[in-house]
Formats: structure tokens, sequence, C-alpha cells
């Protein structure tokens, strides 16, 4: 039996277009390889659909019943984080960052131990934490806990985190450019720590953000949302998505969080840096109903679809949508391709964080692929060329 699986009959998502050719992987290896290399393979009919890179999933801050921020023992910590990988499988996700929003450092240093980079065996894998927070805009908190944001002049970043964590489990930080002392901070998140520095929950205007894309930030997290509003006259963060700095920048296109004229206009701006976020949190994946709180939102939270309020209020906590159906929702807002749409979830998200082992589809890069029929639905997930979903 040959270690090589030809997937034939199909069309391969590469640069934000369809090319109709076979794809060939090493399952022994888990990576793609050169199919002109190739002598004797195994063939995966796909029957014309869609291979694409399993998707990359930026911020997540909990699904299938389990919110980050929620710890009790290192064992049930991971016996969740288990739970999670299998469940974002059957969205299509491959990878995944675990979002920290806003808490006090006593919880960040006791759940980032257990969010260093890590595989599991039948679900997507863990490639480390990013902190949304405590370097906030009190003013555009969200549902974050405002008591608990702190200044970049004020703070140590060691103090907030602990410097194990740095090294070993955190890869993205999320600021507001604009607090005091925030340019060093940044600077020294990027340059010391080869962190990615992302702009958010601000009201930075439009200089301060250019200021601290100088400084080493080069993102801006779930743009629109939490940030002052784009105005013809005073484009705030928002504005950056145009600039020639060229920023990445994420968007929830959930419908909830931005209205669909808006996620067209995002991602029409720079389809090349615009990456789909879920911003989920752990009720995605289950019935509509009223939840308990947790150590980011101390007041119950009520779900009714892809919808999360604060109970008995309008504020969203985060959305409930899965990573596949922002890829569809993408294709149905903008007009865009299905290949265009993943790329939003796929080599953008790569290239921002650095990743030069997955996230597209070239011989030497890990063989974690997800089939998709022609509406963009989830078929089948592979992770090291082993088929764990579908």
């Amino acid at each position: 039996m040959s270690n090589i699986v030809a997937f034939v009959e199909g069309n391969i998502c590469i640069g934000g277009k369809l090319q109709r050719r076979s794809l060939y992987v090493d399952v022994k290896k888990g990576c793609i390889v050169d199919g002109r290399e190739v002598k004797a393979y195994e063939i995966y009919n796909l029957h014309g659909q869609t291979i694409a890179p399993a998707f990359l999933e930026l911020q997540t801050n909990g699904c299938a019943g389990f919110h980050f921020t929620n710890f009790e023992t290192p064992e049930s910590y991971q016996e969740q984080l288990n739970a999670v990988s299998r469940y974002l499988a059957s969205t299509g996700v491959g990878s995944f960052w675990a979002t920290i929003p806003t808490v006090s450092s006593e919880v960040f240093k006791k759940v980032l131990p257990s969010l260093k980079p890590r595989s599991f065996t039948n679900g997507a894998e863990l490639l480390g934490a990013h902190c949304e927070g405590p370097w906030l805009n009190p003013a555009k908190k969200g549902a974050h806990d405002a008591t608990l944001m702190q200044l970049p002049e004020s703070t140590e970043v060691n103090d907030i985190y602990g410097a194990d964590n740095l090294r070993s489990s955190i890869k993205m930080v999320t600021v507001a450019p604009e607090l005091a002392g925030s340019s060093k901070l940044i600077g020294s998140l990027r340059q010391n720590l080869r962190m990615v520095v992302s702009m958010g929950h601000s009201e930075a205007d439009f200089d301060t953000g250019i200021k601290a894309l100088e400084a080493g930030a080069s993102a801006l997290t779930h743009v629109f949302n939490a940030m002052g509003p784009l105005n013809h006259r005073s484009p705030g963060l928002a504005g950056l998505i145009s600039s020639s700095q060229k920023p990445y920048y994420s968007i929830i296109a959930d419908g909830i969080h931005l209205h669909p004229a808006v996620v067209s206009m995002a991602f029409r701006t720079n389809p090349e840096r615009c990456i789909l976020i879920t911003d989920s949190v752990e009720m995605a994946g289950k019935p509509d109903g009223v939840y308990p709180g947790h150590a980011q939102v101390p007041h119950m939270q009520r779900k009714v679809g892809n919808k999360v309020t604060i109970e008995g209020t309008d504020t969203l906590i985060g959305s409930c949508i899965g990573l596949d159906e922002c890829v569809r929702n993408l294709v149905s807002y903008s007009g865009c391709s299905l290949a265009e749409a993943v790329r939003c979830v796929t080599e953008n998200i790569a290239n921002l964080m650095g990743l030069y082992d997955r996230g597209i589809l070239v011989p030497g890069r890990r063989a974690d692929l997800v089939i998709l029929d022609a509406e963009g639905n989830v078929k089948g997930v592979w992770i090291k060329g082993r088929k764990v979903w579908g």
C-alpha cells in the first residue's frame, strides 16, 4: 500500500483562485508532496468538490460549552480543550489560537500555561493564545470588564501574564494604541518577544493608528466593532484598512456584528489582508437559552441563534457562528468566489502570524485539508494527512 494519496477530479484553492488539478499527500509524513515525483499512489475522488487548506481560527473565546477563562484543574482544562478541538474540526478548522479577554492577572497566569501549542488526537491543533487585553480603552470595553483594564505605562508585561507564558503560550496581543505608554509596549512585544500586535477596543484616531503601525503593530481586531466609527473627516482606526501601510484586519461576518454591506466593503478594500474570525463564545455549538457567566462576563448570558448578549441588555458578548458559516456569508454578502473567501481564513492568517508550515496547498506544507462542496459546506477534514472529521 502506498503512503501517497492523490486527491483527484476536484478544485484546489490557492491564492484566492480555484485550480483544476490533483493534490498529492504523503499520509505517513503528513505533508503535501510534488505529484511529479510520485510513482505510486491511492486515489481519493473529489467528484468536483473543492479542497482547501484547513481553516485557521484567529479569535475564539470558546465553544462547545467551554470558555477559555474557566479553569478548575489542568486535567479538566485539557479535557475541555479536546472537546473544543473536535468541535472546531467540524467547522473546517485545522488550527486555532485561544483568545483570553480582559481578566485579572491571576486568571491570565492560571490559564495561559494550559494554552501552549499542542495537537489533539481527532481535532484542530492549538497554536497558542491571543490575549485581548488588559491594555484596552474602557470607553470601548464591549463585553470586557473595564475595572480590569490597565495602562501600559503603569504595568509590566511580566506581571500581567507571567514571564514563562510570554515565551511559551502567547502569540498575539490586542492593544488600544492611544493609551499612555502603548507605543513602547507595542515595540517591546514585537521586537523583543516577536509577538503579533493588533489594535482594538480603542478610540484612537487615524494618526495614532499610523504611529502604532510604525511601532510594530500589524493588524486590527474585529474592525468597526469596539472602535471609533469611520467618519469621512475622521476615519479612525477603521480608515487604516485602505492605508499604504496595509495592515491585516479581522471582521466578524455573522450579520450581527456588521451589516452585510459593511462586510463586503471591508473585504473589497483589501482581499489579501482581510481575515474572517468568529469571536465565538462558549455557547457556540449549544442550544439557545440562558447560560451562566465566567471570569470575563460575570452576568447571565442569553443565546439566540448566533447572537449572545448580557441577559436583560443589548450588549453583544460574542458570536456563536462557525468559521465555515463566515466563509459562506462572505460569499453571499460580497459576491466574491468561494476561493477568495477561503483565503481570508487560511493564507491571510498564515501570512499575518508567520506560519510557514500550513495555510497554503503547496509541496512541503502540512496536509491540513478541508473538503468543501459548491456552497462551502464542510464535507471532510484532514490533519497532517489523517482524516479527523466527515
